[in-house]
């Protein structure tokens, strides 16, 4: 059974680095992707807020020139509530 909260996360992180690659002036995630050497089709995925490795994400901030820490800044400033048991 999925998480809506992780699902909404990875949304977020998803929409950020959509927007990120946009303002680094790529109009498409698969030249981004090519020119910086991650797969196409994977990074077509994370952008659509599928789930993500954080080696792969590192991976992405990196060519992007972007810190994890000015990655998270912006969007993800409320805290999960907390999961019912």
């Amino acid at each position: 059974m999925k998480d809506p909260q992780i699902e909404q996360l990875l949304s977020l992180v998803g929409e950020r680095l959509k927007a990120l690659r946009k303002a680094k002036g790529y109009s498409n995630y698969e030249q981004f992707a090519y020119e910086n050497n991650i797969g196409r089709a994977q990074y077509g995925r994370y952008e659509k807020g599928s789930d993500l490795r954080l080696s792969s994400l590192f991976r992405v901030l990196q060519a992007m020139d972007i810190s994890p820490a000015d990655f998270f800044a912006e969007g993800f400033e409320s805290p999960l509530p907390p999961t019912p048991n």
